[in-house]
């Protein structure tokens, strides 16, 4: 029957692309099980850093990240701040005028975080010389000893680019508690995970050092909304290992509510496939190669996001029992092993009683926002977002 047919090829074309997924992430969420890293010695080399913090209508981030960052231990005249205030409020940019930092306040017609940078590096003060430069999201919050980690990690690692552990600052609701959870497997799958075996560690985009020189010059490349992505397969293409220290926490400020958690959500989505479509490409020289870092990277970004794999899961183990119950038997089994990888990755701290029911409501996240405009949509979303 040609029913019976689509249904079948459906479902197993979806478990297939499924598996493969969740076969990856489990082999490195075994792996985050080892620590690396476990003891940086203290450098006798101070390096002189300039922190970027690209804030697009977000002064009031912003100025939390730069009073963070102005209380550090590390010495004063070894750092420097600059923010960049793209469509920041009068108020905002009055108060971070107020700090010892330096402001540039544009007004880009197509604002991106490329641009923000690459203004920020031009309008860098030319008698300075640096050697770091780190990227901070507006609204992070760090500890006094960051930048005295972040240069002992620096000297330790000997690459040109390094990934501080990104934490939620915020677990209130469910969608902050999820981003959260999901922060955290990314930080043990693909970054600690990842350099336990010998491969770079992911490019989050923020909390990351890097060579000021390589810095200066690589930004100039960048043309796409996510110049992260850019960056890293530069780094990768170039054979620069991205190194990652679980020890040097940041504090991310995380979205409370569903639209904003779904919106991010599509954002990355749709940059992962474009920047897997921009280089595939680079796929058969890397195998030639035997570049593996390059390898990998570029599997994983072809690989389906976890948040649409969770809703394919979870949606499939409802559905296919009242067509025909056995095919749903190996969602089930499936839906158990990611729960599995998922408590591996998981740090202890995050497994309590609202573990379970957090992944339980990802359908309820997902759909509050395809919902917005029916008549179930205001209460779904009154009850995905409510405080834990």
């Amino acid at each position: 029957m040609p029913y019976w047919n689509l249904i079948y090829y459906t479902d197993l074309i979806l478990f297939i692309l499924v598996s493969l997924t969740v076969l990856y992430m489990g082999v490195f969420a075994l792996a985050s099980m080892f620590s690396k890293h476990s003891n940086v010695p203290k450098s006798r080399v101070e390096n002189r850093f300039i922190v970027l913090v690209p804030a697009y209508k977000n002064g009031k981030g912003a100025l939390q990240t730069v009073r963070s960052i102005l209380g550090q231990e590390y010495p004063q005249r070894l750092f420097d701040v600059t923010v960049i205030s793209d469509h920041g409020d009068e108020l905002s940019n009055f108060r971070l005028a107020q700090e010892p930092i330096t402001l540039l306040t544009p007004n880009f017609s197509k604002s991106s975080r490329a641009k923000s940078l690459q203004l920020a590096v031009n309008n860098l003060p030319q008698f300075k010389i640096y050697d770091i430069i780190i990227l901070m999201n507006p609204g992070t919050l760090v500890e006094p000893n960051f930048l005295s980690l972040m240069n002992d990690a620096y000297e330790n690692a000997g690459t040109k680019a390094i990934q501080a552990h990104r934490v939620a600052q915020n677990r209130d609701t469910a969608p902050a508690r999820l981003s959260g959870i999901f922060e955290e497997i990314n930080n043990s799958i693909f970054r600690r995970g990842h350099i336990v075996l010998g491969l770079s560690a992911a490019s989050a985009g923020s909390a990351m050092a890097f060579d000021f020189n390589w810095f200066k010059e690589s930004i100039k490349t960048a043309k796409t909304s996510w110049d992260d992505k850019e960056l890293e397969i530069l780094l990768l293409r170039q054979h620069i290992f991205v190194d990652y220290f679980d020890h040097i926490i940041v504090f991310e400020q995380k979205f409370r509510n569903a639209d904003e958690f779904n919106r991010q959500r599509r954002r990355w989505a749709m940059s992962q496939v474009a920047t897997s479509l921009r280089n595939v490409r680079f796929l058969p020289g890397a195998i030639l190669d035997r570049h593996y870092d390059l390898i990998d990277k570029i599997l994983q970004w072809m690989l389906m996001p976890r948040i649409m794999m969770m809703f394919i899961i979870v949606t499939m183990g409802i559905v296919l029992p009242f067509i025909y119950f056995t095919l749903a038997l190996k969602w089930w089994l499936l839906f158990v092993i990611v729960l599995l990888i998922f408590a591996l990755a998981t740090p202890n701290y995050m497994v309590d009683k609202n573990w379970n029911k957090t992944f339980f409501m990802i359908p309820a996240i997902l759909a509050s926002s395809l919902l917005a405009k029916t008549p179930i949509g205001p209460r779904l979303k009154e009850f995905v977002n409510r405080k834990l």
